[in-house]
């Protein structure tokens, strides 16, 4: 890593290519819950450290490498966390293998891979219960922080708005130990909505028009959200949005909510980024890729990845290098205050 250059910091990593023996274990895991076999212990899943550094050498840190980026903040696979899958036991049994998976591959690969939590969600369950989870992987992983799903029930929306008193225990636990809350639904079981082109981009917009219509930081001023895939609409329906908060007697948005909600590059094709950078203040812009995630193939009309995100932020006539700088690292910095502290302590 060079310390002339800006370090390269992508925010929304999945382990997308986990050992085969991870899903196999969930799927008796989900068969057992279903009534067909016996429930799988948790000791029989067996993930060597040498199939792990396949799983990350063979992909993630060879596009990194061929990239040009140096940390990835690592969560589980985000359509496995199937939250309406089970019940709170099973999600929590879920949530401690995949999120002991990511921090045993940032032991492995401490240069390049920093945690984030899957929490143990599940329709109609307090959010009390996923307390445990978050706290043991702050205090005993380092993870630098969370996934929260505003939609458990996997496309049928049954939760509160995010706004809802309803999710204070786990913004208050956010607080206290400083980490953002990537916005991130699971998999869709609503056949009316596509998981990575529907499902995904549909929450980012609810959530954001969610907090919109309250005022949930008053209460949190120092709460941190960050929305991926570019917003979904939000980008391309800032006036609308501006109206709206209008009509309601909301703050201008830069007040309301800017000082709170981030914004991810996981936008695949040039215009894209060009109108992110153009419409969203350069603060509230993290770089991110999602690589090896919903978008893997190469775009014909330019011969690259679709999401090799980097290539496009270095393309885009809306930022100075200044701005890049804060884009790639310093905005990652600031939201992720744990994740600093910990590069700091590598001299970065």
């Amino acid at each position: 890593m060079s310390t002339t250059q800006p370090l390269i910091i992508d925010v929304h990593g999945h382990y997308t290519t986990a050992p085969k023996a991870l899903e196999n274990w969930r799927n008796q895991q989900i068969a057992a819950f279903s009534g067909a076999g016996q429930q799988p212990i948790v000791a029989d899943l067996k993930i060597s450290d040498d199939e792990l550094r396949e799983s990350i050498e063979l992909n993630q840190l060879a596009k990194m490498k061929e990239r040009g980026s140096d940390i990835t903040i690592f969560s589980p696979r985000a359509s496995f966390m199937a939250h309406h899958i089970g019940d709170f036991q099973v999600s929590a049994t879920w949530a401690a293998i995949c999120n002991e998976l990511c921090h045993r591959v940032s032991t492995l690969f401490p240069v390049h891979f920093i945690g984030a939590a899957m929490l143990p969600q599940s329709p109609g369950a307090d959010p009390k219960t996923c307390i445990a989870e978050l706290e043991k992987c702050v205090r005993e992983y380092g993870f630098v922080g969370i996934n929260l799903n505003p939609d458990p029930s996997g496309g049928h929306w049954t939760s509160p708005p995010l706004t809802d008193r309803h999710w204070y225990p786990i913004y208050e636990k956010m607080v206290e130990y400083d980490i953002p809350a990537m916005i991130h639904v699971s998999t869709s079981c609503n056949s009316c909505f596509h998981t990575t082109g529907a499902h995904y981009l549909n929450a980012d917009t609810t959530a954001f028009m969610q907090c919109i219509q309250g005022d949930l930081f008053k209460d949190f001023p120092t709460l941190k959200f960050l929305i991926p895939h570019g917003g979904g609409a939000v980008p391309y329906h800032w006036g609308r949005f501006r109206g709206l908060a209008q009509e309601m007697k909301k703050p201008l948005l830069q007040e309301h909510l800017l000082k709170n909600i981030f914004f991810d590059t996981c936008v695949y094709h040039q215009p894209g980024i060009d109108l992110l950078t153009k419409v969203i203040p350069v603060e509230n812009i993290l770089f991110a890729s999602e690589m090896i995630g919903a978008v893997r193939g190469i775009d014909p009309e330019t011969g690259h990845y679709f999401d090799d995100t980097k290539r496009y932020v270095q393309a885009t006539p809306n930022l100075s290098d200044a701005q890049r700088y804060q884009v790639f690292e310093g905005n990652a910095r600031r939201v992720f205050s744990r994740l600093d502290i910990q590069l700091k302590a590598r001299g970065l």
